[in-house]
């Protein structure tokens, strides 16, 4: 799309908020490849969540002055009161202190933020260096905010506090992260190493300092109770989704996609292998050595051969319009062994590239790609990186849509959806079809599990009935999900420790596919798919209600 707009009132208060956040998050400022501030963390401190919720306050009362010009901004202005809104009602429920978990803490921010930092000079080095020195004055502050959170009523799980002291004293142990990272940096001149080498043992010993001060300050305080109740959760399904579901309907269409699910896979099982069972089908898959990798090395190089196939084809195809500079996915192996699976954005010059990481868990060395290419196409094309790439060529967007909103019901949503459209494109061979419903029935016992575990629903009777337990949900899962050990373990865990994150992904995709087929049914057979991916992804990334509006209107549904 080229630039035709002219920015408006609510662009400049747009931007003016974003170049505000970005002030108080360098972490951010990391992520999207912004050399601003990066000598420092976040405050995590609860002085520095009233700063974000002062923010807020004075955004929205500005917004609520400006007449939208047109449909842009409109998008805008919304977006802004429903995102910051739900801001400020997290902020005065205190939901923003509390931060211990496996998974997404202030924690590890920190300690992903060096990741993304430019690694390729002397002076980039130095500079992670330096800026490790300052790890200790950020964990102080999200401690302080623990104490605050528990203070006010908000006590952390106890299962969520052990899980957390475990990947810390993971990441310090000989060999973990920080070492990995150290020694990624390779030969540099003395003076580089050396305060490469005294930032990292000041982290090092700062984050050992964390896990004993977890264990003594956080552990004794800790509740064993793990589900969060109604009340936390729908604020927290509301930040995940940009809307309110009906959590009782919800759960029952979560176990209603359980068995749909359950009757394709046995479908595809018996294209795979005529006769087998879904399970027998899948062991076939899992020890038929075309598809499987040996060793990280492999996993990377295969994760780059595929993502590079799927932009060329989608491309050449006519199903998507990539931009050029953007028509590139850059792959890694993550130095942190925790088991997740992510992408991040280019910069916003394109200076650095959109990037899939894979965090392999230790001990594994083996990798199923009759599995993992639908995770591709979820993490890369057309999944997150094309989700972005649109956006991000959409000029007439101030940045602040472009680059400063992220609704996880919208954005792994649309993942979602990517990876079921590269089936109905003709992209999956039964092999890798079972391995994207395999996929898919995860994202689906997920919303079983999660609104069940938090919402204190009673477990369904193929998870043994009654109140929920940590050894159901897991059997419960393994009974439906084909996973390793230690990555079913980490699935389970995040459920539990991170209400209402994981449903959002099954939960947008459903809207996703809503909205393609309202768009179909006004618009009969003059409906275009490729362009509705386009128009819709052009609206950059919004909460599922603004979304609706939003096309509604360009469709006049």
């Amino acid at each position: 799309m080229t630039e035709t707009r002219t920015p408006t009132a609510a662009d400049e208060l747009a931007e003016r908020h974003y170049a505000a956040t970005l002030e108080l998050s360098p972490i951010e400022a990391t992520y999207l490849g912004l050399d601003l501030n990066q000598d420092r963390y976040d405050d995590l401190s609860p002085a520095g969540r009233d700063a974000i919720a002062d923010l807020a306050k004075r955004t929205l009362a500005e917004a609520e002055a400006i007449t939208a010009t047109d449909a842009t901004d409109r998008v805008t202005l919304a977006a802004l009161r429903e995102r910051l809104g739900l801001q400020l009602a997290a902020h005065e429920a205190g939901a923003d202190l509390l931060s211990v978990n496996g998974i997404v803490t202030g924690l590890h921010d920190v300690r992903e933020s060096h990741d993304q930092m430019p690694q390729d000079s002397d002076d980039d080095w130095a500079r992670i260096g330096r800026r490790m020195r300052a790890v200790p004055e950020a964990i102080d502050g999200w401690f302080e905010s623990q104490h605050a959170a528990i203070a006010a009523g908000l006590a952390p799980a106890a299962r969520q506090v052990d899980l957390l002291v475990e990947q810390i004293r993971g990441w310090v142990a000989s060999g973990g992260a920080f070492d990995t990272l150290q020694a990624s940096a390779g030969d540099r001149p003395d003076a580089v190493s050396k305060e490469l080498a005294a930032g990292t043992e000041i982290a090092k010993q700062a984050f050992a300092a964390a896990a004993d001060r977890i264990v003594a300050e956080l552990a004794p305080r800790a509740t064993t109770v793990d589900g969060v109740g109604r009340d936390r959760y729908e604020l927290a399904s509301k930040e995940f989704l940009g809307t309110r579901v009906d959590f009782d309907e919800t759960y029952e269409w979560g176990q209603a996609e359980v068995a749909r699910l359950s009757a394709e896979m046995a479908e595809t099982a018996e294209q795979i292998l005529p006769g087998a069972s879904v399970a027998e089908a899948k062991a076939h898959l899992a020890s038929d050595p075309a598809y499987r990798l040996k060793g990280t090395a492999a996993l990377q190089n295969w994760m780059q051969g595929k993502a590079d196939e799927a932009i060329a084809a989608l491309v050449d195809g006519g199903h998507f319009q990539i931009p050029e500079p953007l028509r590139r996915i850059e792959c890694r192996i993550a130095d942190t062994q925790d088991g997740g699976i992510y992408y991040t954005e280019p910069s916003d010059d394109l200076s650095r590239p959109g990037r899939m990481w894979w965090s392999v868990p230790e001990g594994n060395d083996e990798f199923g790609i009759w599995k993992e290419l639908t995770t591709v196409y979820h993490e890369g094309a057309p999944g997150h990186h094309l989700q972005h790439a649109i956006a991000l060529a959409n000029k007439n967007l101030n940045r602040w849509r472009r680059n400063g909103l992220w609704v996880s019901g919208h954005g792994e949503g649309w993942a979602l959806y990517a990876e079921r459209l590269m089936d109905e494109l003709g992209f999956h061979t039964p092999a890798s079809r079972m391995g994207m419903l395999d996929e898919s029935m995860l994202r689906a016992v997920r919303v079983v599990i999660d609104v069940g575990v938090h919402c204190h629903l009673p477990a369904p009777a193929a998870a043994g009935g009654g109140e929920w337990t940590f050894e159901k949900a897991y059997d419960y899962f393994n009974s439906l999900v084909t996973n390793t050990e230690s990555a079913a373990r980490f699935e389970v865990s995040r459920y539990f420790g991170w209400p209402g994150q994981a449903p959002s992904y099954k939960m947008g995709e459903r809207v996703w596919f809503d909205l393609r087929e309202q768009v179909r049914a006004a618009q009969g057979t003059a409906f275009d798919l490729a362009e509705f991916h386009q128009r819709t992804l052009e609206l950059g990334t919004l909460g599922l209600d603004t979304l609706r509006e939003a096309v509604a209107e360009v469709y006049d549904l």
